[in-house]
C-alpha cells in the first residue's frame, strides 16, 4: 500500500530490510544507519581513503572480493595479525589502508548492498557523522516532498532471525532527522516520533554504551569498538553507495 512509504514529508523513517525497500520506491536517497557497527566501520574506511563494497553476511563474500580485486573483511573474533581487517572500527583504524574492501554484515550491509539495486544514492551514516550527513543532503537538494530522504535504522537479529529494533540505531537515526527537521517537506510521522528518542536521551553516549547491543560488545571483549561509534559528529566524512561501493560524497 502506497500509504506505508510515509507520503507527503520530505525526511521518512523506517526499520530493516523490508522498510529500505519500501522507501526505496518512492525516495529519492536513502540513509543506512547501523551504528554497532557496520556504518561506523565505513565511516572510518572511506575516511581513511578506502573504497568499501557492502555485501550480504556469508561465505561468498570471499569469493566476491576476489572478483572485484577486494580484500573481504572477516568477523571480528576471525581477525589475525595477518589479516586484521573485520567489521570492527577500532581495528580498521590502525589496519593497513587498502583501495577496496570488502565488508560484510547481516544488517547494515546487507540492506546497503540491497539497496544499491535501485540506483539511488545510498548513505552510510552513524554518530560520528550524522550531522555532517544530513548537511549532505540538504545542500543536495533532497528533503522536499519531489525528493524525499529515507532514513533507516538496520537494526540487530533475534536469534530466530527476526528483527530486533535496537537503541544505539534509533538514536543514530535520529541524529540524522535532528540535522533534517527543517528540510522543506518536513518529517513524516515516524520520523517526528524518531526524532523524539534523541530528544529525551540526554546523554546518548551513555545510552548506547549501556543499551543491549552495546553490553554485548563490551562483555565479549570489544569495548574500544563501542567507545568509537559513540563519538557524536566528529566526522565530516560522507560515504555514499555508488557503482556498487562507498566513497566520499
Amino acid at each position: 500500500m502506497a500509504v506505508f512509504a510515509q507520503p507527503g514529508s520530505g525526511a521518512r523513517f523506517d526499520w530493516g530490510l523490508t522498510g529500505a525497500a519500501e522507501l526505496g520506491r518512492v525516495c529519492a536517497a536513502l540513509v543506512v544507519v547501523d551504528v554497532l557497527s557496520f556504518t561506523t566501520t565505513v565511516e572510518v574506511a572511506v575516511s581513511r581513503g578506502m573504497r568499501v563494497h557492502p555485501f550480504p553476511w556469508g561465505e561468498q563474500a570471499a569469493d566476491y572480493a576476489r572478483r572485484v580485486g577486494a580484500v573481504a573483511a572477516v568477523g571480528r573474533r576471525q581477525m589475525t595479525p595477518e589479516h586484521p581487517w573485520s567489521l570492527s572500527p577500532a581495528a580498521l583504524r590502525t589496519a593497513p589502508v587498502v583501495s577496496d574492501l570488502v565488508l560484510p554484515s547481516p544488517n547494515g550491509s546487507a540492506i546497503s548492498a540491497a539497496a544499491s539495486a535501485t540506483g539511488l544514492p545510498v548513505v552510510a551514516a552513524c554518530l560520528r557523522n550524522a550531522r555532517a550527513v544530513g548537511q549532505w543532503l540538504c545542500a543536495e537538494g533532497y528533503g522536499s516532498n519531489d525528493a524525499p530522504v529515507g532514513v533507516v535504522a538496520a537494526g540487530e537479529r533475534w536469534p530466530d532471525g527476526s528483527l530486533r529494533p535496537c537503541v544505539e540505531d534509533q538514536l543514530g537515526a535520529a541524529s540524522v532527522l535532528d540535522a533534517l527537521s527543517g528540510v522543506p517537506g518536513g518529517l513524516s510521522v515516524e520520523a517526528a516520533m524518531a526524532l523524539a528518542a534523541l530528544a529525551s536521551t540526554p546523554d546518548v553516549p551513555a545510552a548506547v554504551r549501556g543499551c543491549v547491543s552495546g553490553r554485548e560488545l563490551v562483555e565479549s571483549g570489544f569495548a574500544a569498538d563501542v567507545e568509537v561509534a559513540v563519538q557524536v559528529d566528529v566526522s565530516d566524512v560522507v560515504p555514499v553507495l555508488r557503482q556498487g561501493y562507498f566513497v566520499a560524497g
